[in-house]
């Protein structure tokens, strides 16, 4: 099917932020400027937050490369196939040229401290996703080890189920599963020190991975505001909700309004469009700064 948002592209699929074409031998990731909250399509757009999710993907795989391989080609338009270059303009900054694969049909979660659903979750179980954690810990403690929470990859408008590995291992294979394990939890240590260093807490992430024979790959975004939870380090304290770099100051707006979660969303404020632009932004320059 051709999209009519650019002419002459074969759209393979449209997700939640972004869209991918088919090129033949090759797949085109966009990253549009739509933003996503309770796995619903917000009706309003943050302008240039592509790019920068593209940026720091970019900069993320070529930082873990040598933890596993991953699908980057490009993300220089000019080196695109041809049938790209009459929307250089457009691709500009947010696009990526990338190795086909096929997805893994899990995401792989690594949590390093306890936030989000997973503080939730240990408040009434004393565990997140089945894993037992000390006693007393409070909300944003640091785990003594991150934990491996995988969970199913849901289409757009459902929720991602937790599962435990052993279910990972009935869907990919005991060796796919181990190496997608490893190379989770390797490449969150590698980036919670990187990032730590330049004054941000990386406190868990998300991450996907293709499937090439019996080997997996490192695909889609990386350690981006829209999948992982972004602490400044000044004035991070256990027991105090966290302020953020990543969309979980969308979701703490959303969750003050009058929002079923269900029905059609609300749109951003012009205020809170901004600021979340302004976070991501930031969350960029400090990562990527030499």
């Amino acid at each position: 099917m051709t999209d009519p948002l650019l002419p002459g592209l074969t759209l393979f699929n449209r997700g939640k932020v972004r869209d991918i074409y088919d090129l033949g031998n090759t797949l085109l990731l966009v990253a549009s400027d739509r933003i996503s909250a309770f796995d619903v399509v917000l009706p309003v757009l943050i302008p240039g937050k592509g790019k920068i999710l593209t940026a720091l993907s970019e900069y993320w795989f070529g930082v873990l490369k040598d933890i596993v391989p991953n699908h980057l080609i490009t993300t220089k338009v000019d080196d695109f196939p041809a049938i790209c270059q009459p929307h250089k303009e457009k691709l500009e900054g947010r696009s990526m040229l990338v190795r086909k694969s096929r997805p893994a049909p899990v995401e792989c979660i690594v949590r390093g401290y306890l936030a989000g659903s997973g503080w939730k979750d240990y408040q009434n179980t004393g565990r997140v996703c089945g894993i037992p954690l000390p006693k007393d810990l409070v909300e944003a403690s640091r785990l003594d080890q991150p934990i491996f929470t995988p969970s199913t990859k849901a289409a757009v408008g459902a929720h991602d189920i937790n599962i435990t590995f052993d279910d990972m291992i009935m869907n990919v294979g005991k060796k796919r599963a181990e190496s997608m394990r490893d190379a989770t939890l390797a490449i969150y240590n590698r980036a919670h020190s990187l990032a730590e260093k330049k004054g941000i807490i990386i406190a868990d992430t998300k991450l996907e991975f293709g499937i090439e024979g019996d080997d997996v790959i490192l695909i889609d975004e990386v350690l981006t505001p829209d999948s992982s939870r972004f602490w400044p380090a000044d004035g991070y304290q256990p027991g105090k909700t966290p302020d953020s770099f990543d969309k979980q100051f969308v979701r703490d707006y959303l969750l003050g309004l009058p929002w079923d979660m269900k029905t059609p969303p609300p749109a951003l404020p012009a205020d809170i469009v901004q600021k979340t632009y302004d976070k991501y932004a930031e969350a960029l320059a400090r990562l990527t700064a030499s």
